[in-house]
């Protein structure tokens, strides 16, 4: 396909080939012509955030919602650097994602201009390709060029740099085919050996991560579970590669994870890893996986095969193509599954005894758990959960029984500020699901001004945000490593009541876990956004301690020494 036209119109022509509904973005002028030109596209929606954080974390999270690149813009330096919390979430948590940067004119290059920033070189660490178009013509081959890099094997971030006098030069412009991403399978051999592999072992093991979730491959995990009675376990925020509801999960291994649920990798004597890059809060620091335990690695991504573990087989195939190979391998030896079976249900039996949550509300507190046990009850299994980091994330993740696909979106690198403008981002790619943000008080007041976006664009997802007064995560180490001596982790909030009801948006306050199930019918019927505040026990500081358990264990440990 050859067209005349702009280079600002060429990026839109590649935008529209790929079927991309929406672009996220804090307007520049040093990119006046892209906007102008998506202003002439009526397939394509812009969304105007109020920073550009929010902004990449909306089309990061509509990347992983949509299985489309999320797009992301802002202009030269300044607006590029506030956007690039959004690429690095993105690079590592592998989410197809093309960002479209403002650049100085070509001719000022090289100058120190206004906002320069030498935005390849600066982004090319934490992305998976970062180019700047010097040649207008070039257009469609580099853009088209980069969403196949950001969607294709390992998905992630290209970064691409517009000098602002590009964009409006014109050009005979050609146009390739989207071509289908690629789905290496592994060889026969391979799979022969790796079932040879599990069925000589005693206590196998599934760890499924994200490479499942994005080659669509939940189906076949689970018919390949059930056909050997293997036990699933999740990587870190991947809770929902597997119906948690299922008699073979056994949990998931992240931040605050249960020594007996960490105890099922320590005990399994062969890893089926599957799309999975063995990250350091996966494997709790590199620490539960022994030399002893033999490892079958399963990833599209050739590097990162033995980049941390060195596997008994290494499979370079996309995950759900490995699946259907080892589903339907002949298998002409005796299925060895009987022998598994007491194995899964022990470890099914720790992971449902730790999960379990008794009902007894209280009215002059909150316990979390309750809140959870509320969530659990009163909202639709197709409801699509986001959060930041934080502690208070360790209640949905050991408590909430995520037992429908694609229904949990969340930071691996462990962000601050995601949960409101993920949500955003997950509402827009899929309008027909419930979608309810977590958030703490210091990662909601990071990116709250998304809150109006959602109210501009009438996008109705559900926040709640629970208020300790305080960043949670870094007080709790603080007082782990430096005792009663807090600094700089106390906050002081406005009130968030009138806070939202200031954006136009349904607020309730909670102070007790008694009143949280009406707060959130009620906001679950205002269909439009909402925000709950949820005001928690300082003291509570995470899922398994408080405060004053932690100081009294180091006054112990001091008696000791």
């Amino acid at each position: 396909m050859k067209k005349v036209m702009t280079g600002a119109q060429a990026i839109v022509e590649c935008i529209k080939l790929e079927g991309i509904g929406h672009a996220f973005c804090v307007p520049g002028e040093s990119y006046l012509d892209l906007l102008d030109a998506i202003y002439e596209e009526d397939s394509i929606e812009l969304i105007s955030n109020r920073h550009e954080g929010g902004a990449a974390f909306m089309a990061e999270a509509y990347g992983k919602a949509s299985g489309k690149p999320g797009i992301a813009m802002a202009t030269r330096g300044v607006g590029a650097t506030n956007l690039s919390i959004g690429v690095h979430t993105a690079h590592q948590d592998s989410t197809p994602m093309v960002v479209f940067l403002g650049q100085v004119d070509s001719k000022f290059r090289g100058r120190e201009g206004f906002q320069e920033v030498e935005l390849d070189q600066y982004f090319k660490h934490i992305c998976k390709w970062a180019v700047e178009i010097r040649d207008v013509e070039r257009t469609p081959e580099l853009v088209q060029r980069a969403f196949r890099i950001a969607r294709t094997g390992r998905p992630g971030p290209v970064v691409v740099s517009l000098p602002a006098d590009i964009l409006a030069q014109k050009a005979e412009m050609v146009f390739g085919p989207v071509i289908a991403n690629p789905k290496p399978a592994p060889t026969g051999s391979e799979i022969t050996e790796s079932l040879k592999l599990i069925k000589n072992s005693h206590r196998p093991l599934i760890i499924a991560g994200g490479g499942v979730i994005s080659s669509n491959g939940e189906e076949n995990l689970q018919l390949f579970a059930e056909k050997y009675h293997l036990p699933v376990l999740a990587s870190f925020r991947r809770h929902d590669v597997f119906q948690n509801n299922h008699e073979l999960y056994v949990g998931h291994s992240g931040l605050g994870t249960e020594q007996e649920i960490i105890q099922t990798i320590k005990q399994a004597d062969t890893i089926l890893a599957i799309g999975t890059r063995f990250s350091e809060v996966t494997t709790q620091g590199y620490s539960i996986i022994s030399d002893d335990q033999k490892i079958i690695h399963i990833d599209i991504d050739y590097d990162t095969i033995g980049k941390v573990y060195s596997p008994e087989i290494g499979i370079v195939a996309d995950a759900n193509e490995a699946l259907k190979s080892l589903l339907t391998a002949e298998n002409s030896s005796k299925n060895p599954s009987d022998k598994w079976k007491k194995w899964a249900q022990e470890r099914r039996e720790v992971y449902q005894n730790l999960t379990y949550i008794k009902d007894e509300k209280h009215n002059d507190e909150v316990d979390m758990r309750q809140i959870i046990k509320t969530l659990q009850k009163q909202v639709p299994d197709h409801t699509v959960f986001t959060n930041d980091a934080g502690n208070f994330s360790g209640w949905l993740h050991n408590y909430y029984q995520f037992n429908q696909r694609k229904t949990y979106v969340g930071p691996t690198s462990g962000a601050m500020g995601y949960g409101v403008p993920a949500a955003v981002g997950v509402k827009l790619a899929k309008p027909d699901c419930p979608v309810i943000s977590l958030s703490g008080d210091g990662g909601f007041m990071m990116t709250m001004q998304e809150l109006e976006t959602a109210v501009r664009y009438n996008v109705p997802i559900i926040s709640l945000v629970f208020n300790n007064n305080m960043f949670g995560t870094i007080r709790m180490h603080q007082e782990i490593h430096y005792p009663e001596r807090v600094i700089g982790t106390t906050l002081g909030n406005p009130n968030f009541k009138n806070l939202g009801e200031s954006f136009g948006v349904f607020t309730a306050r909670i102070t007790c876990d008694a009143d949280f199930e009406d707060a959130l019918l009620k906001a679950m019927k205002s269909n439009k956004p909402a925000l709950i505040e949820v005001i928690c026990d300082p003291n509570n500081i995470s899922y398994k301690a408080t405060i004053e358990s932690i100081r009294v264990k180091h006054k112990q440990q001091v008696i000791k020494s």
